[in-house]
């Protein structure tokens, strides 16, 4: 008994060391780094959620995302026009906002975000050019209600107008967000209805004569559209062939276009055998 407090003993002291101390050190406690001061970085926003002009056509009023949390989230919230220092494009103005704050790190409680209006003056009035925050959050005076500019899409600040046009048709896949390198198979459209097939490879890349009956599986879908204001508007999405499926969701719906249409499996997977009634291999979708 008195040998193994002996080597406790021992083994404690040599503990103090090590540590600092026998005992007072926790499995998966923090360690000193962790415990350190929380260092404030610079960043970007997440998002721009609106901007303005003022009644001089240069003062900018920027709405954008921030983080927030019980204690100071930011500091230095800034807006800069960047055209001095790295020029500009026609036709448009570059504006870039940054803060710092401290919720790189988790300890500091910025785990929220919250709306920060900024303010930047630019040097001569904005007129019709674009603005454009942080390089790709892009705003115009066309077509807004002032004070207030007009937050651009994707398809840019003046998207094509809806029609039976290959524009249009690709407005239509970016708003039911297509996977990329997606083709388009067919589509059927009198300018107020749309129907859009479209597909994408799931096999290997390979050469274009390869006959490898895996080089041209694919994965396909189906949505019908309906024209609005903004654009096309998806409101179904069915590989169903004929009209029963559609027209049950909307009746309006006009049969010319829906009635000549083939189920996807059998139309889009020509390199995949359709499923056996004993459960073989699968049609994909």
């Amino acid at each position: 008994m008195r040998l193994r407090r002996s080597v406790t003993a021992l083994l404690c002291a040599v503990a103090v060391l090590l540590l600092g101390g026998c005992g007072t050190r926790v499995a998966g406690g923090a360690s000193p780094t962790q415990t350190g001061p929380i260092p404030w970085t610079t960043f970007g926003p997440s998002g721009v959620t609106g901007a303005r002009i003022g009644a001089d056509h240069r003062t900018l009023s920027l709405d954008t995302r921030v983080p927030s949390g019980e204690h100071p989230c930011v500091r230095d919230l800034k807006a800069v026009d960047t055209d001095a220092e790295y020029g500009t494009v026609p036709g448009t103005v570059h504006v870039q906002i940054t803060f710092s704050s401290p919720s790189g790190d988790r300890r500091s409680g910025c785990t929220k975000e919250k709306t920060a209006t900024v303010r930047v003056r630019l040097p001569e009035p904005l007129g019709k050019r674009e603005l454009v925050v942080d390089n790709d959050i892009v705003f115009t005076a066309d077509g807004a209600e002032p004070p207030a500019l007009r937050l651009c899409g994707e398809l840019g600040c003046h998207p094509p107008a809806t029609g039976c046009t290959t524009a249009s048709y690709e407005q239509a896949m970016i708003t039911v967000d297509a996977p990329m390198h997606s083709y388009r198979d067919a589509e059927h459209c009198d300018g107020k209805w749309l129907v859009l097939d479209f597909s994408w490879r799931t096999g290997p890349a390979c050469d274009a004569d390869d006959k490898n009956p895996a080089c041209t599986s694919r994965l396909g879908d189906r949505y019908f559209f309906r024209a609005e204001r903004a654009g096309w508007k998806p409101f179904f999405e069915s590989a169903a062939g004929g009209c029963r499926a559609v027209q049950r969701r909307e009746p309006a719906f006009p049969t010319a276009l829906c009635a000549s249409l083939e189920p996807l499996s059998s139309a889009l997977h020509p390199s995949y055998p359709p499923p056996s009634p004993s459960g073989g291999s699968p049609t994909p979708r």
